[in-house]
């Protein structure tokens, strides 16, 4: 199997988790936050849902800078807004992965903030940090479901509110 197909397969199983996560995220909690220093869990599933959309950038840009294109959220009211936000990142990342030149995937990608830079990488380092930040920030998800008393979904075998995966 070529490397951009072995990419969308990962995506996609990828997906299908975190749409899991999503449709459980409930619009009445959406200003919660375990601690003070934690996002809100509108803020951390905004986030989840936006991060498909890195791939794009990944593998079609050089970088993000946010002193060009600030950072700014997107405005989201319910569950269903979620998803359907996730779902149109989640598009743009398979149109990219689908046009994606693999020749490319080892030049230079830098996250900055003008002169300031978080994270200098090779376009495919970013494409795959961008599927762990999704996993990553999933598993902060679960534990907020926890602290909430939301079912945590099974995800690569059973959890404990779904131990008939």
């Amino acid at each position: 199997m070529d490397l951009i197909t072995l990419l969308q397969k990962e995506m996609e199983a990828e997906a299908a988790i975190t749409r899991k996560m999503l449709a459980r995220v409930p619009a009445e909690k959406f200003d919660w936050q375990p601690h003070q220093k934690s996002m809100s869990l509108k803020a951390l599933a905004t986030h989840i849902a936006e991060l498909p959309g890195w791939v794009q950038s990944a593998v079609h840009a050089n970088g993000i800078d946010f002193a060009v294109i600030p950072y700014k959220p997107q405005e989201i009211a319910s569950t269903g807004e979620l998803l359907d936000f996730f779902e149109e990142k989640l598009g743009v990342a398979r149109e990219a992965l689908k046009t994606a030149d693999v020749s490319t995937f080892n030049e230079e990608w830098v996250l900055r903030d003008g002169d300031k830079v978080f994270l200098t990488s090779t376009k495919y380092e970013m494409l795959r940090t961008t599927f762990c930040q999704i996993v990553h920030h999933r598993a902060q998800l679960g534990v907020y479901f926890r602290l909430l008393d939301i079912p945590v979904p099974a995800s690569y075998g059973p959890s404990a509110d779904e131990p008939n995966f």
